[in-house]
């Protein structure tokens, strides 16, 4: 092969494999919590960050390989997608007072 070339390899879509763990844990989130949504972003190489927001204002978040195995694994959890953050969703979730309190560090410390 010359240098300088690109080649591009075509792929064949296959269906994303989620792992058993990251679909374990959405399903205990959304249990303990009420039910759950869930919004999904790209972190770029490392993946996507599955942010889980309960029924109850806690959330939490998860990691993985990609939007794609992060969409697969909340669909086998049952939670639902949202398609990002609408007020709605910001509104109810309600950040614990040790967040608070490392918040006001950071802002101290500048």
């Amino acid at each position: 092969m010359a240098d300088g070339s690109d080649t591009t390899l075509a792929t064949e879509t296959v269906p994303a494999a989620t792992p058993g763990g990251l679909v374990g844990g959405i399903k205990s989130f959304a249990s303990q919590h009420g039910g759950a949504k869930a919004v999904i972003e790209y972190v770029g190489k490392r993946g996507a960050r599955i942010v889980l927001v309960g029924e109850d204002g806690a959330w939490a978040d998860q990691f993985a390989d990609g939007t794609d195995v992060a969409r697969a694994a909340c669909d086998k959890a049952g939670v639902t997608v949202e398609n990002g953050w609408e007020r709605e969703l910001m509104d109810q979730m309600r950040p614990s007072n040790d967040l608070w309190r490392s918040m006001s560090r950071r802002a101290m410390a500048r």
